[in-house]
């Protein structure tokens, strides 16, 4: 039996949301959101469709929006997108098994629609036009759909061919998708080839799917690794996975990262302060989930002005732990060697690698240091420190680095994914 999926996303949906909170039409409205206590320079998170019409792209920057154009700025609500999303799943969950239903991303779902077909409309179109009617009708949210016999050409049929569409929903077959879209340009268009991947192509003469499903494997394989495998079932409209195969995914090994762009310019001090915020807090994070480290990854951006590379090397620790007085001295130790001092820096990011549950054991010295009774104490405290924060808040207890001025922690804690939650901190 042939399956159909679906892919359903909402169109410009956080500025959908500020629209609908406004009593606005999302497809009519000028509306940016974008945070307006910051820069010029800020990107705007979210671009509404009477905007996008006129040309104002997706992700710009607000000084790039041109000045004869009349908008609305709404200031990020993280939380009340967040609601949102929940609201428009429990539509689906109203139709559709959880288990037929794989959650991408805030604003976007696949759906196995198979098994409802008789139920919402007989054909897989009846079924998408059913779904987005629904989420309209209850939440005021316009919705696309791409419409494909695999998660991949469901994906493509929402990406290129849905924005085209009047509808808003597109479909596509294995054939259809060969006929249609196999000279279709640019590649990074397609799902998953990122503007490295089509470089590399291109200097082999390679700038359509057509020619990567006709290009020699062998070649392809050697340019891309494993990767290739997934470029070439791709460029034939090919994909095995199932929603039930990404649900019973579990990674052998994983890690926990955390980054900033800065607000301006940090000189080295300031720069290694917020690091060691950022690391507190990434312990803290581990600490809720019982896991535990061995190896930190570190990289720093410098100021934009200077159009350097970023940096980046890697603390090794002689134990696995989430203990921050064990891990923000090796960090810093790395941070120290690899920045330039007199540098200004603008991003930062750190990454605990191959984080793991945390086994209880604890390794102690031949002299005698009871390093396992310290990280259990360390461990109680920051189990303490958890609680509170979440029974009265994240800045509900904070460290003294947390109070100088070039601190990001308190900022940062009253938001959501870096941007503000919409509620007060």
């Amino acid at each position: 039996m042939s399956k159909s999926f679906l892919c359903i996303d909402l169109k410009s949906f956080y500025a959908s949301v500020e629209c609908v909170e406004r009593g606005l039409d999302p497809m009519t409205a000028k509306l940016v959101v974008a945070d307006p206590d910051r820069s010029d320079k800020t990107i705007c998170l979210a671009v509404s469709p009477a905007l996008k019409a006129l040309g104002v792209r997706n992700r710009c920057r607000v000084f790039e929006i041109p000045t004869n154009i009349e908008y609305i700025t709404a200031p990020p609500r993280m939380r009340k997108y967040i609601e949102y999303s929940a609201d428009i799943y429990d539509v689906y969950l109203e139709y559709i098994s959880p288990e037929d239903i794989h959650v991408y991303s805030i604003d976007e779902v696949f759906i196995d629609v198979t098994p409802y077909l008789d139920r919402l409309g007989g054909t897989p179109k009846n079924a998408a036009v059913f779904l987005m009617e629904q989420v309209l009708k209850k939440t005021g949210i316009r919705a696309a759909c791409g419409i494909g016999s695999n998660l991949y050409l469901a994906k493509i049929a929402l990406d290129i061919t849905a924005k085209r569409s009047p509808d808003f929903i597109g479909e596509l077959s294995e054939e259809s998708y060969r006929a249609s879209l196999w000279e279709h340009q640019p590649l990074t268009d397609f799902w998953r080839i990122g503007a490295g991947t089509a470089e590399t192509l291109r200097r082999h003469g390679i700038y359509t799917m057509r020619d990567i499903a006709l290009a020699d494997e062998d070649r392809l394989y050697k340019w891309f690794g494993v990767d290739a495998e997934l470029l070439i079932d791709h460029a034939w409209g090919r994909e095995p996975t199932q929603i039930s195969d990404i649900k019973a995914y579990r990674p052998k090994t994983g890690c926990l990262t955390s980054g900033q762009v800065l607000m301006r310019d940090y000189d080295f001090e300031e720069s290694e302060l917020v690091l060691c915020e950022m690391i507190d807090a990434l312990c803290l994070d581990m600490t809720d989930k019982n896991l535990v480290t061995c190896s930190v990854t570190v990289s720093a951006g410098y100021s934009n002005s200077l159009h350097l590379p970023a940096v980046k090397g890697t603390a090794a620790l002689d134990v696995r732990t989430n203990s921050e007085r064990v891990i923000i001295p090796a960090v810093k130790e790395v941070y120290e060697r690899i920045t330039e001092k007199d540098k200004p820096i603008r991003r930062l990011n750190i990454c605990f690698n191959n984080v793991m549950p945390d086994d209880g054991t604890r390794q102690l010295t031949l002299f005698g240091d009871d390093r396992a009774a310290t990280e259990e104490k360390g461990l109680r405290l920051r189990k303490a420190v958890l609680d509170i924060k979440k029974k009265y808040g994240k800045n509900a207890m904070l460290k003294g680095m947390d109070l100088e001025t070039a601190a990001t922690a308190r900022e940062r804690n009253a938001q959501i994914g870096g941007h503000k939650s919409g509620e007060k901190s």
